[in-house]
């Protein structure tokens, strides 16, 4: 019986043993783990999987991170340095990295520099003192002799976004054309520099001039068309919808009415695009969203023999801040669309309208011409008509057998900087809204669901008493339980064995 036991022991090791080489075998060339977390945030995207699947060179990343870090930096450094061991593994080991602290010393600081990646100043605690310090957070890609930089790391849902496109411009071979309609009193390319930069990280975007023989409109994978001011001529309509037919995709920014703050007043503006766009059941009314969430407007008053300049509500500047649940606006959290116009749905199904933005509850509308009166009271009877639609999206059959889409925005003014000393800084999400919309309809590769990625937080101070309550106790016990179930479990096991080996004829 000794003997047989002795046998059954070496058995069981042997099995142990060759289970734990068959266990990091498999570990070794089969990588993978399991994200419970609600958002995915630690799970690469179908589109970044894409990207990598399709490189032919390594790339290379230097992220340079400062090493003595506040908690709440450190872990953005961590978040990062495990995002890049996942697109590691992703990419078959095409994408390499490295990490660099550049506070170690001056050469590596000035490496830093050069490469374009600067420090930032953080205040941080030390020894019961606040003091400023340098820290950098940035990381800087490279393809063979070509490079791309991320400046500042700053947030988590980012990191994938900014990583995925940076790669995919520098292995890229041929951008998709975004056309920009030009000849119809459009702002100029310049005009819209903000926008354009963020474009071109993806895309080429090309002057268009449908009143020339050659234009391609096949090549172009959308058009853009934003606050054209003149008369349009029927045959580019015929020419758009043509393009429409072929799937092709089109950003309209439309100006319906226009202020003008010299001599106070609004009035209506046609260009023909309103019509064409009614024939397709969507209607950007020639009225004024007004709205009581708003920017503000100059004005300079007399008092006391003083000139002085305040900033009055002015509700002919719509803030926006009501947005649907959609990748063009997801994460936007503030639009300004200056002197903007409903825009409405009277279609068929064939087509799926969809709105994505809203004015506010406490909204109006008002009829051309108006003068436009600072001091005037506004009252709720001036808001009377809550949430106007002001940017939807439409898809389906608008041309033609072939589905196609539509962004229609009721402002063409929201995306235009201007150029020269004109030139103004836009609020980030009116450049966001533009480039957002231009990517959900050009790019295949789903980018757009990683520019708006969120990580959801979900922090205890936000949880209700009785529920802390549960976590903690279930915390507490949950271990002593495992113990105890192990315990009856191994007991029972024991006593099993100990009755067979009691029985006759058990050897």
């Amino acid at each position: 019986m000794k003997r047989k036991n002795k046998q059954d022991i070496n058995t069981r090791s042997l099995l142990i043993v060759v289970a734990l080489i068959l266990v990091n075998f498999i570990s070794y060339h089969y990588f993978f783990r399991i994200d419970l977390t609600a958002d995915q945030r630690y799970s690469l995207s179908k589109a970044t999987k894409n990207i990598l699947k399709d490189l032919d060179q390594t790339i290379t990343i230097t992220a340079y991170f400062t090493e003595d870090m506040p908690p709440r930096l450190l872990k953005l450094k961590n978040e990062f340095k495990d995002l890049l061991v996942e697109y590691n593994s992703a990419s078959d080991g095409n994408v390499l990295y490295e990490f660099v602290n550049p506070n170690e010393d001056q050469e590596k600081e000035r490496q830093a520099m050069q490469s374009g990646v600067r420090p930032a100043i953080i205040n941080a605690r030390e020894k019961d003192q606040v003091t400023q310090k340098k820290v950098y957070l940035g990381a800087v890609i490279r393809m063979g002799e070509e490079k791309d930089i991320i400046p500042l790391i700053q947030k988590e849902s980012t990191m994938e976004y900014d990583l995925s496109s940076s790669i995919k411009k520098l292995s890229v071979k041929d951008k998709p054309q975004v056309g920009y309609l030009q000849g119809h009193g459009e702002p100029p390319p310049g005009a819209i520099q903000q926008v354009q930069q963020q474009l071109n990280i993806l895309y080429d975007v090309v002057p268009v001039d449908l009143s020339e023989s050659n234009v391609k409109l096949k090549e172009l994978k959308t058009i853009a068309i934003v606050a054209p001011s003149d008369t349009i001529p029927e045959d580019h309509f015929r020419l758009l919808d043509f393009y429409l037919a072929q799937g092709g995709n089109l950003f309209i920014a439309l100006n319906r009415v226009e202020g003008n703050m010299n001599n106070a007043t609004g009035s209506g503006l046609y260009t023909g695009l309103s019509d064409w766009l009614g024939k397709k059941g969507i209607q950007v009314e020639e009225r004024f969203v007004v709205d009581a969430s708003c920017g503000n407007v100059s004005v300079r008053q007399q008092q006391m023999g003083f000139t002085m300049t305040s900033a009055m509500p002015f509700p002919y500047l719509p803030i926006i801040t009501n947005f649907a649940d959609h990748p063009i606006t997801k994460n936007l959290e503030s639009v300004l669309l200056p002197f903007a116009s409903p825009v409405n749905f009277t279609g068929d199904t064939s087509i799926a309208f969809t709105p994505i933005a809203k004015s506010s509850k406490k909204s109006g509308l008002q009829q051309p011409p108006v003068y436009f009166d600072v001091d005037k009271r506004w009252t709720d009877e001036d808001f009377n008509a809550p949430e106007q639609t002001v940017a939807a999206v439409a898809e389906g059959l608008l041309a033609g057998d072939v589905p196609s889409s539509i962004v229609i925005i009721g402002n063409g003014s929201f995306p235009v900087s201007g150029e020269g000393q004109q030139a103004q800084q836009l609020q980030p999400d009116n450049v966001s809204l533009m480039v957002n919309s231009i990517d959900w309809l050009t790019d295949e590769t789903g980018l757009i669901d990683l520019r708006t990625k969120e990580v959801t937080s979900r922090p205890l101070d936000q949880i209700s008493d009785s529920k802390k309550a549960f976590l903690r106790w279930l915390n507490f016990l949950l271990p002593i339980i495992i113990i105890i179930l192990y315990g009856i479990f191994n007991y029972q096991r024991r006593r099993t064995i100990r009755k067979k080996r009691m029985e006759e004829g058990y050897v």
